[in-house]
């Protein structure tokens, strides 16, 4: 929903959030999508702590699987909706990856039709048909970018929402400060935007909103999780690590990345001296891509995580970080 003048774009409004963002939430954030890690123990635990859980829908593997994967989320939610009808679970997201390289776009997106897949997030691209396919049984896309400029074309082409995805995020990231890139897009849309970039504590999360998001979207503290589908070295090292232990670089999918040095190093390269790479050789449909396997994504809020705990206490300690920072905040 774009807003028609300057004045308008100063006023939020709680309408331009849809309730599926809105109810049956314990935290206002979305646990990001996480290669490979993310899996239905992970979504079906973050969706009962109160928050949306995610997973890319090329985690399935093979493709099949995502029908298997699809049914067990539902049916466990809609089990436990029954069970705890005053403390229902968070809806749940699939995220799609849009590049060329996805020759099961078609299929996954069926998946999701069949199933009415609440939130679908996609990435590194922008499709009328998938946002059409999404809003025919009454679900929302969310697209994540970067730029201001990327932001725009999700829009024209039908996006419900977006996820700015600032300087210091895991994963795919941006360079730019969340604040300016925020500002940037609150100047003309008023929809549902999201902040993702270093939010790993509910201090983070309020301040996105201070910042004019609605939302925050948590994807490296739930990598130290008991129910991630990561290595246990992985989650240690998430634990252990800090803003300082994070290197950027394109070298591993052609799309610039934050990863731990740590990993790095352990594939025997050195983190100040790595080539560049090139976009082309791209490739998310195959076991190509080293990277998120070998070479491990992470965001610079790694700072904030010291164990790893199950989902159930991570979220814990965010609802009481959030709540107490707006205790403090409004005095």
């Amino acid at each position: 929903m774009q807003t028609s003048s300057a004045k308008e774009n100063h006023v939020r409004s709680s309408v331009a959030v849809p309730s599926i963002l809105k109810d049956r939430l314990a935290l206002p954030a979305i646990a990001s999508p996480l290669f490979i890690i993310s899996h239905p123990p992970l979504v079906i635990e973050q969706c009962k702590a109160g928050v949306v859980g995610s997973f890319p829908a090329l985690n399935a593997r093979p493709a099949s699987q995502l029908d298997e994967w699809l049914s067990e989320i539902t049916e466990t939610l809609d089990a436990y909706n029954k069970a705890n009808p005053d403390k229902p679970a968070a809806p749940f997201a699939v995220n799609q990856i849009v590049h060329r390289s996805n020759d099961r776009l078609e299929h996954d997106v069926e998946m999701c039709v069949k199933y009415k897949v609440p939130i679908v997030i996609t990435s590194l691209g922008a499709r009328p048909e998938l946002n059409d396919a999404i809003h025919s049984y009454g679900g929302i896309t969310l697209h994540d970018i970067i730029n201001n400029r990327f932001a725009h074309k999700a829009i024209e082409k039908g996006a419900d929402g977006l996820i700015a995805i600032a300087a210091g995020a895991g994963g795919h990231a941006g360079t730019l400060s969340p604040i300016a890139l925020i500002q940037e897009i609150r100047e003309w849309f008023d929809g549902p935007l999201l902040l993702g970039g270093a939010i790993a504590t509910g201090q983070a999360i309020l301040a996105a909103q201070a910042m004019g998001a609605d939302m925050g979207y948590i994807g490296s503290a739930f990598i130290a999780t008991k129910e991630a589908r990561a290595v246990d070295t992985y989650k240690q090292m998430i634990a252990d690590s800090t803003a300082e232990d994070i290197v950027y670089s394109n070298l591993f999918t052609g799309v610039h990345g934050n990863y731990l040095k740590g990993s790095v190093v352990a594939a025997g390269m050195d983190p100040a001296n790595l080539p560049e790479g090139n976009v082309k050789t791209m490739d998310f449909g195959t076991d190509k891509v080293k990277a998120w396997k070998d070479i491990w994504g992470s965001g610079q809020g790694v700072g904030a995580v010291k164990d790893v705990v199950p989902v159930a206490d991570l979220v814990s300690r965010l609802v009481s970080e959030y709540e107490t920072a707006r205790e403090r905040l409004l005095g």
